[in-house]
């Protein structure tokens, strides 16, 4: 009986023992697995955190970062774009897309060549469009145009002469626009005269042109254009400025308040800068500090004796100043225009005085001899399409700007 009771006393503490044993084990067992949890949320939370880095790199830069593009080509070849298509466009932190409407003798050849050695020494995609005798487009054409600017490479600048178009209108868009005008007379007697005579690039060049202006039409008198009421020297061909910034609406081409009101609608809300010729220097100089990725060292470079050499053979030839008579009819005429030229050019000054440029010209009214002088003809009815194929070729022309103004 002793025995078997001793017996049974070992058994029971051997099998206490046992299970103290195991469970000791379980909570090692449990802590170690413990361990290992925590260790695994580290290494989750690391990689969302380097994941989450990733993608900021990934946003910033428009794509992936280099290093891990230069690591895909040490793997090998990639499949990303057979997979995906292509990276998204790359989001530029300056304005990418830049339109030049520009005005026909208002010094845009000027700017063009001056935009050509940008565009080589900037690394930008330069179009300047060949059609120079269409600025007014149907619907479809407006479209047209816009999804073809728009899929341009980016950052690019575009220019044509054509009147303002409203991208938003058509839910694409809008990019940024520039533009250059000039004293209304002194642009028309540029084309009056440009038109017959060209310029100082080859004698023959106007023939080319103008092959279908008879010769009484080429050698008319301006004076006699002027006073007689001839249609190109008469409205509508006078409204010519105001329909760049009013738009494509049919309205626009009608000289008259509602065109003048929303031409300086756009130019406030959609034209970064409207510059004028007479202060061309001062137009380069806000260019270059507005849009620097595309206008850097513009100033420079325009005073620099090999483009000075160039620009020079661009100036209209024997051209001269009508009589203080028919200058005071062709100023009544075009009055909308001037009311246009004066509101842009003192909001070129305002952005000069805001840029800390000193205006270099304060003048807002019309000359005083143009003054309460009645209009002396007859405005003739509208005609067909003008003709606009004279605009290519521009010329600085800046000595002359206000040379209209002196009595001959």
């Amino acid at each position: 009986m002793m025995n078997y009771s001793t017996s049974y006393r070992h058994k029971s503490q051997t099998q206490n023992h046992t299970r103290d044993r195991n469970n000791k084990r379980s909570a090692w067992l449990s802590l170690i697995l413990f361990r290992f949890s925590l260790r695994d949320y580290g290494f989750c939370m690391t990689s969302l955190f380097l994941f989450c880095l990733g993608s900021l790199f990934y946003q910033w830069n428009g794509g992936p970062p280099k290093f891990l593009l230069e690591f895909r080509q040490y793997l090998g070849q990639s499949t990303f774009f057979d997979d995906h298509g292509p990276y998204p466009p790359r989001v530029l932190p300056f304005p990418s897309q830049v339109v030049y409407n520009r005005v026909g003798k208002c010094g845009s050849r000027t700017v063009v060549l001056l935009l050509r050695v940008l565009a080589e020494r900037h690394q930008f995609t330069l179009v300047s469009s060949e059609i120079h005798n269409k600025t007014r487009l149907t619907k479809h054409e407006q479209v047209d145009l816009m999804k073809n600017i728009s899929n341009l490479p980016k950052p690019f600048l575009f220019t044509r002469h054509v009147h303002f178009l409203n991208f938003t209108r058509f839910r694409i868009e809008q990019p940024v626009y520039i533009n250059i005008i000039r004293d209304p007379i002194s642009r028309f007697l540029s084309n009056y005269f440009f038109r017959r005579f060209g310029d100082w690039r080859g004698e023959q060049n106007h023939l080319i042109r103008t092959p279908g202006m008879k010769d009484f039409e080429r050698y008319l008198d301006i004076n006699v254009c002027i006073l007689e009421n001839y249609p190109e020297c008469s409205n509508p061909r006078l409204f010519y400025i105001i329909p760049y910034f009013c738009g494509q609406h049919p309205q626009c081409r009608e000289p008259g308040p509602w065109a003048l009101e929303r031409a300086k609608k756009n130019v406030l809300e959609n034209f970064l800068l409207v510059g004028i010729l007479e202060e061309l220097e001062d137009v380069l100089l806000l260019l270059e500090r507005l849009l620097p990725h595309f206008f850097s060292d513009v100033l420079s470079i325009y005073k620099s004796p090999e483009y000075r050499k160039l620009g020079n053979m661009t100036g209209t030839v024997k051209k001269h100043t009508p009589t203080l008579r028919a200058l005071q009819v062709l100023y009544q005429r075009m009055k909308y225009e001037y009311d246009f030229y004066y509101f842009v050019r003192d909001q070129f000054h305002l952005l000069k005085k805001k840029i800390g440029l000193k205006s270099a010209s304060t003048q807002t009214h019309q000359p005083s001899f143009l003054l309460n002088l009645p209009l002396a003809t007859q405005e003739p009815e509208e005609e067909e399409e003008e003709e606009e194929d004279d605009e290519e070729e521009e010329g600085i022309e800046l000595d002359d700007a206000h040379s209209w103004l002196v009595q001959p």
